[in-house]
């Protein structure tokens, strides 16, 4: 019996591409990859998705009434993925828009049944300032998770817990003499990278009881 094939797949809601959000994904990623998960990323920024229209079909049929090429690759890769991941800055203590209009346009994965239930998932979300609302626009990502039915896991380490802070990073450095000092990117905040570390490993651990 050959071994099972375990995918995850990162969602980066930053209009960056590439930038701080990007780079908590990849560490993410990397964790995963390490135990032979084959990973894919995607920036919601290549892609161009049409707002959800309130059109209600979806409350009586597993399907929606939009058609567009592009959020129906997105879709397809979510059924078949076995993990999500999702990451956003933190834009007025909420995701960004662009994260915000995928989460709308997948109501009819969840309405008439949740399709992807039973799935491994993560949030983590980066800001500028170090009390920039990290703890509501991670919360309304897991929420969205969770309502979807995904098994959602956190950075936890049972062996360090007072290293436990969630998947959220700042540019904030520290204040000296009147100054804020400012990181250059995400590579310099060594808690969040560990946290996402962390927070690869619980999916791992996770996915092995739930898919092995």
């Amino acid at each position: 019996m050959g071994c099972v094939l375990l995918k995850a797949l990162a969602i980066n809601g930053s209009h960056r591409k590439g930038k701080n959000t990007a780079t908590l994904l990849r560490v993410t990623l990397e964790e995963l990859q390490k135990n032979g998960v084959e990973t894919e990323l995607i920036e919601l920024a290549d892609y161009f998705i049409k707002p959800c229209s309130a059109c209600n079909r979806c409350l009586r049929h597993a399907q929606c009434s939009i058609k567009d090429d592009q959020m129906a690759q997105i879709v397809e890769k979510l059924l078949e993925c076995d993990a999500l991941i999702l990451g956003s800055p933190v834009y007025w203590a909420n995701v960004t828009g662009l994260m915000k209009n995928f989460m709308d346009r997948t109501r009819w994965l969840h309405m008439t049944k949740n399709s992807l239930a039973g799935k491994v998932g993560a949030a983590l979300t980066y800001a500028g300032l170090r009390n920039g609302g990290q703890e509501l626009c991670l919360l309304i990502m897991e929420n969205f998770l969770k309502t979807h039915g995904l098994h959602v896991v956190d950075d936890r380490d049972p062996e360090r817990p007072l290293i436990s802070a969630g998947s959220m990073g700042t540019l904030f450095a520290g204040y000296k003499n009147g100054t804020i000092r400012w990181n250059k990117g995400a590579e310099e905040d060594s808690l969040v990278l560990e946290s996402c570390r962390q927070t690869g490993r619980n999916m791992y651990s996770l996915m092995k009881k739930l898919f092995s």
